[in-house]
């Protein structure tokens, strides 16, 4: 305890007290120096973040070792900032290099800002997602088919980038895809990874149209390195089936102008109650929002994935 005593105290009272302090302020090197530190610091997150800090900070030690060799005159404060303004500039480098490595082309930059950059996601981890689906947009023309009722393998996931894309079952319109709406989520979401199945619905292109597809098998290797990029589909293909069944929800009529609402399946039992008792939870199977519920009229027919 003795030895650690007479360490702090030397460390504490061994140095000369300041008596008297000068009159004068530092250079305007020093301010300067100063103030790029404090905007420096107020930089965000991101690499567009890291670039404004690091080169703030970096000319920021640049002014101090400026002013330690000229009004300062010691190599000891000068050797220190200018060591760390050497880190900055470097660090800049190496961001700037990262930034330019994961540029994208027109539609996958225009992908990103539309729909992964609101929730956050970084580009690094966008560009894991654009070489999952090997950067490449995928074009379909004018009155053909993405897939075909009965046909057509569920083997991959797509994302629809321009176009309109127009759902039928047995020749009756359900509802349309629109650009940033994944193509067959509900088929998607249906099947276990190691299962298989075919579409229950055709999926043809009302206008000449882009889609942006991940292969099923490499997407699954892609959530099983990325648990955070699993999560993210996750969310956006859950969202995307919540936007298709309001949708059909839209179509359902009950007659007399009444409407027939998913979330409360026996509501208008009281508003009509000359109707015959039906259980449409019966007739609404669980699965796909793309099923057909039976006993209502005027609505656009749903099918099992």
């Amino acid at each position: 305890m003795g030895e650690n005593a007479s360490f702090w105290e030397s460390l504490i009272y061994a140095h000369p007290t300041c008596t008297s302090w000068k009159q004068e302020a530092e250079g305007s090197i020093y301010h300067l120096a100063s103030i790029l530190f404090v905007v420096g610091f107020m930089g965000g997150s991101g690499f567009f973040g890291l670039l404004y800090v690091f080169s703030l900070l970096g000319l920021g030690f640049l002014c101090s070792s400026v002013w330690a060799w000229l009004d300062v005159c010691a190599a000891d404060i000068f050797s220190w900032n200018f060591v760390l303004f050497a880190i900055c500039f470097v660090q800049f480098i190496y961001v700037t290099y990262q930034v330019r490595s994961v540029s994208f082309d027109r539609e996958f930059q225009e992908l990103y800002s539309a729909l992964f950059q609101p929730l956050g996601i970084s580009l690094t981890v966008y560009r894991k997602i654009v070489l999952c689906c090997d950067a490449e947009v995928v074009t379909l023309e004018k009155e053909h088919c993405y897939a075909m009722q009965g046909k057509t393998p569920i083997d991959k996931l797509s994302l629809l980038v321009s176009g309109r894309i127009r759902v039928t079952v047995d020749g009756e319109f359900l509802h349309y895809i629109f650009p940033l709406q994944f193509l067959d989520s509900p088929e998607w979401d249906s099947l276990r990874p190691t299962e298989e199945g075919i579409f229950q619905v055709t999926l043809t292109a009302e206008t000449d149209c882009r889609y942006v597809a991940w292969r099923r098998k490499k997407l699954y290797l892609l959530f099983a390195k990325h648990r955070f990029i699993s999560r993210l589909f996750s969310i956006l293909i859950g969202s995307d089936i919540a936007e298709k069944l309001y949708a059909l929800n839209d179509r359902v009529h009950v007659g007399k102008g009444f409407r027939y609402d998913i979330r409360l399946p026996n509501f208008y039992h009281v508003s009509l109650p000359e109707t015959p008792p039906v259980q449409p939870s019966h007739h609404l199977q669980r699965g796909s929002p793309r099923r057909k519920p039976t006993g209502v009229t005027n609505c656009g027919s749903f099918s099992t994935p």
